[in-house]
């Protein structure tokens, strides 16, 4: 079992409960006093102005809107493909059972700024919840020191169509969309991915106050490779997951003790290019090279390990994919790198980490609405079913449940 990085859970739990309980009790007031503990920034207000809005859009080059633009009519194309349509279906003779799709009112989007700010990562949550029919989208950010938020993350959350934001980060921007505040609006939902300090506030605040999207934490790539693959891709993948955060984590698993020994050397080469080069190392430290004796034993490493994002650089990539069970995102071939599904391919880059792609799916159109289901009965539809819900309730000692059937039949005799 390949093994993760991680802060010891007692540690982390106490700062993040803590952190919490106090934005629970005093709003406004306490998200501002850990914006100046953990952001160094003093805030006077915390919702984003029309003006900021539009200082941003003069800040951002031609050449990145017109890539948000596009990468935003990607996700859009990709996601409207994923529209329930509920059928109405007819389980006996007078009852009809049918589902509606209903978007969830009010979501809130998380987008880490930190070390990187993910302008992208807006564009991958709003995009889906306007699609959905998202009544309030509130998105919050870190703020740079001068309490500013990335221009580009403005500028994608308006081009995605979100106006409700606010200059918050980590744990405090959870609890103020959970539990709301004097400015921030309760909300439903919460998505977005961030350090293992957001995932304990997500999964904290999930347990009676907020649904979540799933516990997104640091990020992670596993690469199964052959001797057909480019060393030279490998480690470009390899160090892309690596430059996220300190507690990312890059993973190799090939069947060529050759490709490892290119890949090593390779790596080592493109990480002093890099200007993101102290944190891509200390990530590294975290990242693993497997040499393993088979397809075989790489298949059956990667589906335990679950990877939120798995590149398949083998010769049959095809093959190899219908054997994979865990994994949030995958990328067939050596030209399908990590950075495309990232950015503009149009599949949403919100995934399960940590090992829950074997529970959980990455966002989709479905995180954003809920199901509800209806059903109809006739006079004939009584008829056919009353007598085994009456059966079924009398023997789970129901009587109530039974009296309720009964009676319907009852009348129908009269």
């Amino acid at each position: 079992m390949i093994e993760r990085p991680h802060k010891e859970a007692t540690e982390l739990n106490s700062v993040v409960g803590g952190v919490l309980d106090d934005i629970r009790r005093r709003g406004d007031a306490a998200v501002k006093e850990y914006e100046q503990k953990f952001d160094k920034v003093s805030l006077t207000t915390l919702k984003v102005t029309d003006e900021e809005i539009s200082e941003a859009e003069l800040l951002v080059s031609d050449d990145l809107k017109a890539a948000l633009e596009m990468a935003h009519q990607n996700i859009k194309t990709f996601h409207e493909a994923q529209r329930f349509e509920g059928k109405k279906i007819q389980t006996q003779p007078g009852v009809t059972c049918w589902q509606k799709a209903v978007a969830i009112e009010r979501v809130g989007l998380y987008i880490p700024g930190g070390t990187a700010p993910l302008f992208s990562t807006v564009l991958m949550l709003a995009t889906p919840a306007k699609i959905a029919g998202c009544k309030d989208i509130v998105l919050c950010s870190p703020p740079n020191r001068e309490g500013k938020l990335h221009p580009a993350i403005l500028v994608a959350a308006k081009i995605a169509g979100v106006n409700n934001i606010y200059k918050i980060g980590g744990v405090q921007a959870i609890g103020a969309m959970a539990y709301g505040t004097e400015s921030v609006p309760k909300v439903y939902k919460i998505f977005g991915p961030g350090n293992q300090y957001v995932m304990a506030a997500k999964q904290m605040v999930s347990l009676h106050d907020v649904a979540i999207d799933m516990p997104a934490g640091p990020s992670e790539v596993a690469i199964i490779a052959d001797e057909t693959a480019k060393p030279a891709f490998v480690a470009a993948d390899f160090l892309s997951q690596a430059e996220h955060g300190l507690d990312s984590q890059a993973v190799l698993v090939t069947t060529s003790q050759t490709m490892l020994e290119a890949v090593d050397k390779e790596v080592k080469r493109q990480l002093e290019l890099l200007p993101r080069k102290e944190i891509a190392s200390v990530s590294l430290s975290n990242s693993k090279m497997i040499h393993v004796a088979s397809m075989d034993e790489a298949v059956e490493l990667i589906n335990d390990y679950a990877p939120e994002h798995l590149i398949i650089a083998t010769k049959d990539y095809m093959e190899v994919a219908e054997r994979i069970v865990n994994a949030g995102s995958v990328f067939l071939g050596n030209y399908s790198c990590e950075s495309a599904g990232d950015y503009a391919s149009g599949t949403n880059h919100t995934l399960p980490t940590s090992g829950y792609a074997k529970a959980y799916s990455g966002v989709s159109l479905d995180s954003f609405i809920r199901k509800i289901t209806f059903q109809e009965l006739t006079e004939e539809g009584i008829r056919n079913i009353g007598p085994t819900v009456e059966l079924m309730a009398e023997h789970e000692q129901l009587d109530a449940h039974k009296n309720a059937m009964t009676l319907r039949l009852a009348g129908l005799a009269d």
